[in-house]
């Protein structure tokens, strides 16, 4: 169903956050505003719809899973569940938080959850990788639910840490059963409106512009959690001078992703900090290897991509160090390999790059049957990684230099995003991180052949091969630990190997804020809004 487009949307619950405004006011505590901006805005408000990093981060503050990571140690800690057990090799059983109410004041049960993990497996779910699997979700009781498995899975508590639970009654009452498909033009109510069970809730969204969450009274963890933020108010901004201009005075608190030539600035500002850190997500070119004809170029009849030495090719011809140090100004670690170090199944031998070297790029060519190069579409967003249009004229650059001539065109994250996912694009930039700090999340997204239950659900360049599809398949459910390393360590060395895509670098993440702000930087580059302080 298609819901007209609001210019602003407000909570089912709004009414409850006036009335804590006015018990705060009543009591004399001062209301803290969080004020802070990046360059893009989440693409949805649904949970279950786009696996974007921004948009999940920002969901964590409306929505609840059953486990999270805690933000200083990274391991998996309760959140809806308190506990869980093994069953079996293929049944896991988890006990719910009692209590637990929606922003709406409705107590969330079991029958919540099992739809929530359910809806999460939909066709129109971009999180069903997260699923991977699953083969039904049951009711034990109200506070109780089992996960049962087709096969064994080392990773389920890594997966549910991104599968959040909405209210089972909100979504019926809304027509909002299924997601909302990311490819599509379509909405639901759930794309601009949201009723969860997390710290927060939302007053108003107007796409683009600003994103305003108010504290949820009922939220169960306020007791334990140290922040005394009230409001979050998120104003995207894809100007990096704008951005940082509204930083520097005062404007807004933080930054998720200053621009690297205003790092200077702002360290040596006596009112600012800057925190550093690596994040967990890797930056690469993704490559059609599907179409028998690239539209758009001037090779008619076949598809360049197709070769291993034209990808290896354009891969040698770019000039990483100079990418380092002049497009990223040292904020970046490049890397041969899909995946950071964070990641399990990483090696120093899969990090390892083809050199750069123009003349082997062009003898490469010349092999491939192009010695004068040839004409090919490059797609990039211009508002989602740091530098993400700079590098890719950068890029532009380096391959004319070997005679391939990208026609470069960039576009904002929320059309750029289901523009490659309609496989419209011949080459393409993507940002991946892992949420599961596990080699299987990447290699099932991005290599293994387009399918169900999230194989290649963000396989864009249909890359496939039928050695990574069967090392795939069979890390799903290996629990021989040394075992699972090793292939998922081969399934990496063998995307090098056959250049499924062209890594670049690791993202190096700065945060930017005002002296007073209080938060821990995580290596998935999210926030956790239990912890945020202003003093």
């Amino acid at each position: 169903m298609k819901y007209m487009r609001h210019s602003t949307v407000r909570s089912t619950a709004l009414t409850l956050s006036w009335g804590l405004v006015g018990l705060l006011a009543a009591a004399g505590v001062q209301a803290k505003p969080f004020k802070w901006s990046s360059a893009s805005d989440i693409p949805t408000l649904d949970i279950h719809s786009q696996n974007n990093a921004l948009g999940n981060g920002v969901h964590a503050a409306i929505f609840d899973s059953l486990v999270y990571y805690n933000s200083k140690t990274f391991k998996v800690e309760p959140k809806l569940a308190t506990s869980w057990k093994e069953m079996s090799a293929t049944q896991y059983r988890f006990n719910l938080r009692k209590g637990v109410k929606f922003s709406d004041g409705s107590a969330l049960t079991a029958d919540d959850v099992v739809f929530s993990l359910e809806r999460a497996r939909a066709k129109t779910s971009n999180f069903n990788v997260y699923t991977q699997g699953f083969s039904k979700v049951v009711k034990v009781d109200a506070n109780t639910v089992d996960i049962v498995l087709s096969g064994p899975n080392p990773v389920l508590l890594n997966q549910l840490t991104e599968l959040r639970i909405m209210s089972k009654a909100w979504a019926e009452k809304n027509k909002s059963l299924e997601p909302k498909d990311g490819k599509t033009q379509d909405e639901t109510f759930a794309h601009r409106n949201a009723m969860g069970s997390g710290a927060f809730m939302v007053k108003e969204w107007q796409p683009d512009q600003k994103l305003v969450l108010v504290k949820n009274p009922n939220w169960w963890g306020w007791a334990d959690a140290p922040s005394n933020v009230t409001e979050v108010i998120y104003t995207p901004i894809k100007n990096e001078a704008t951005r940082a201009a509204a930083l520097l005075s005062g404007e807004i608190d933080f930054v998720l992703d200053p621009s690297p030539q205003d790092l200077g600035r702002m360290r040596s500002n006596a009112n600012l900090k800057v925190i550093d850190g690596v994040e967990n997500r890797t930056i690469f070119l993704g490559l059609d290897q599907f179409r028998n004809e690239l539209p758009g170029s001037n090779v008619k009849g076949k598809n360049p991509l197709k070769d291993v030495k034209v990808r290896k090719a354009l891969y040698q011809a770019i000039d990483i160090d100079t990418l380092q140090r002049v497009t990223m100004r040292g904020l970046s670690q490049p890397t041969g390999a899909l995946v950071s170090q964070q990641v399990n199944g990483w090696t120093e031998g899969v990090n390892k790059r083809f050199a750069y070297s123009q003349d082997d790029a062009k003898k490469l060519l010349a092999e491939a049957g192009y010695p004068q190069g040839f004409e090919v579409d490059f797609a990039c967003p211009n508002n989602r990684y740091i530098n993400d249009e700079e590098i890719c004229q950068a890029i532009t650059a380096m391959w004319a230099k070997v005679g391939v001539k990208a026609k470069l065109r960039t576009l904002p994250l929320v059309t750029y995003f289901p523009m490659i996912q309609r496989y419209e694009a011949s080459i393409y930039m993507l940002g991946w991180g892992v949420p599961t700090f596990d080699g299987l999340y990447s290699l099932q997204s991005l290599v293994r052949s387009v399918g169900s239950g999230g194989d290649g659900n963000y396989n864009v360049g249909r890359y496939s091969n039928t050695r990574m599809d069967y090392i795939v398949d069979r890390v799903k459910t290996e629990t021989d630990l040394p075992v699972r390393n090793r292939l998922l360590t081969e399934g990496l060395q063998l995307q090098n190997d056959t250049v499924a895509h062209i890594p670049l670098h690791n993202q190096v993440i700065p945060w930017a804020m005002k002296k007073n702000i209080d938060l821990v930087h995580r290596a998935d580059n999210r926030l956790d809004w239990a912890l945020i302080k202003v003093n």
